[in-house]
């Protein structure tokens, strides 16, 4: 009798653990599938790879004169838009860059496939790939084939993915940030996404730019929030909204509406 007993707490308590652990991994770690938004958490997304207050590394002679050249519209030496002094390769609609569209507090839909992860941003309806087939991102790359957005390839490293990106457009075409951060063609970018919770992917970043960084750059944590579509806005067509950057709008309408008025230009 006591056997039987014995028998029954011991199923018993297995099935409470197993319960456990059933209700710890209602997600799959390695499934990043849906919108995810980093405005949606506590702190709106910073747009900065370093946290409010804090600074760059030092930088080489070379990356400090492309740094000083640099003159954005926000930050500590934020020049006022209106006077048209600005050279934020944005401000003309060029793309973001990597890593610079990952800070932009706006949503976007990921899109997991048997060979490579899909990175929709709505702001600018950028399109990313990173191809997860097992192919290696070469030391070197023929100028005439690099990109905006670099090339990128992941692997899993337990739950973890690590995405290599390399292969980046010509000095001065992206910034890293809307600070006017910059780097070189040669850059060399590791992100790390791990999913920390049903609706919490944690990214962690490292650049390795030894033309503009004697050291690794390695930056703060950032953390995606898992969205629905509903609450994007668009109750009659929920997803992502339709948010690309034309110069019609932005050289125009944009600056007419927004820039002049907050540089004291009337028009």
């Amino acid at each position: 009798m006591r056997n039987c007993f014995m028998s029954l707490v011991v199923v018993f308590v297995a099935t409470l653990l197993l319960s456990s652990v059933a209700l710890a991994q209602e997600y799959d770690p390695r499934d990043f599938t849906g919108f995810w938004d980093r405005a949606a958490g506590p702190n709106g997304g910073s747009r900065e790879i370093y946290e409010r207050g804090g600074s760059p590394p030092p930088m080489t002679a070379s990356g400090r004169a492309q740094f000083e050249a640099t003159r954005p519209g926000y930050g500590p030496r934020n020049v006022p838009p209106a006077t048209g002094s600005g050279n934020d390769p944005v401000g003309n609609c060029n793309p973001m860059g990597v890593p610079r569209i990952l800070l932009f507090p706006r949503p976007s839909e990921w899109i997991m496939l048997d060979n490579k992860l899909i990175q929709v941003f709505q702001w600018h309806r950028v399109h990313r790939e990173i191809w997860m087939d097992g192919r290696v991102i070469p030391e070197d790359f023929d100028p005439g084939i690099r990109r905006w957005l670099g090339y990128s390839a992941g692997r899993w490293e337990g739950n973890t993915l690590v995405v290599e990106t390399a292969g980046y457009e010509d000095d001065g075409r992206t910034w890293l940030d809307h600070h006017g951060n910059v780097h070189s063609p040669d850059m060399r970018l590791t992100e790390r996404y791990t999913r920390t919770a049903e609706n919490a992917i944690e990214l962690e970043m490292v650049i390795n730019d030894p033309m503009t960084y004697p050291e690794p750059w390695v930056a703060d944590k950032k953390t995606w929030y898992k969205i629905t579509p509903e609450s994007l806005g668009a109750e009659d067509w929920p997803g992502l909204w339709e948010e690309f950057c034309a110069p019609w709008d932005e050289v125009d309408t944009f600056n007419r509406r927004v820039r002049d008025p907050a540089g004291g230009v009337l028009n």
